[in-house]
């Protein structure tokens, strides 16, 4: 089985990824739902790492440093560190404090310096703004934000034409890589007879809200 197909059966067994009716931030109503932060145990936080790890080696994406935006973004670096060296590639992360620490070390930057090509890790994007303050981040260290990997990628328009995704690619430059996207949701519901009951709903939401394939 593909690791992204992989990825989708294991966030439904962890009831990361859900079915049914969600409202979103946007007020749509939504037949599925995924929340990265009930991967809440070591064991899972462990395999979702090991699927970063994956997805990024598989993307070909050259970078020196990882870096991890508060909050969700700390422990996500950690273990997506801790699984990419287990695999033979061992790279340096750092993360950032909400709020610069005026004692002992100072600053807002934890752990390695930021320096070379800096890949954001992080779990979706919505909005894009915890993309745009980490690549401020990272400018402002003299490095150089080479790419954000994410869990999933909704493929579903923000305000206007593009997706969240696609507005960082176009405003950045820079590739957005995720372990699974709306196409691969879509393929497992058709191949799953225990899931096809959803696959209707999801297909017509992308039709309304979804973005061209390839875009």
């Amino acid at each position: 089985m593909d690791f992204r197909q992989e990825f989708i059966d294991f966030a439904v067994g962890k009831d990361v990824l859900r079915f049914g009716e969600f409202t979103t931030k946007a007020g749509r109503l939504s037949p599925y739902f995924f929340n990265a932060g009930l991967f809440n145990d070591g064991a899972a936080l462990q395999r979702l790492a090991e699927f970063y790890a994956t997805a990024i080696n598989v993307s070909g994406i050259r970078c020196d440093c990882l870096f991890g935006p508060a909050y969700k973004g700390i422990p996500l670096v950690a273990v997506i560190a801790v699984a990419l060296a287990r695999a033979g590639r061992n790279l340096p992360f750092a993360f950032n404090r909400k709020e610069a620490k005026d004692h002992g070390e100072g600053g807002s930057i934890v752990g390695a310096p930021l320096a070379g090509q800096v890949l954001i890790v992080d779990d979706v994007i919505s909005a894009g703004t915890s993309v745009r303050e980490s690549v401020e981040l990272i400018r402002a260290a003299g490095a150089t934000p080479c790419g954000v990997v994410i869990a999933l990628d909704r493929m579903e328009r923000g305000r206007g034409a593009l997706s969240a995704v696609q507005e960082v690619r176009r405003d950045y430059d820079i590739p957005v890589i995720a372990v699974a996207s709306l196409d691969d949701l879509l393929a497992f519901l058709h191949d799953r007879p225990d899931f096809t009951q959803y696959e209707t709903a999801v297909e017509r939401y992308r039709q309304e809200y979804g973005v061209a394939r390839g875009s």
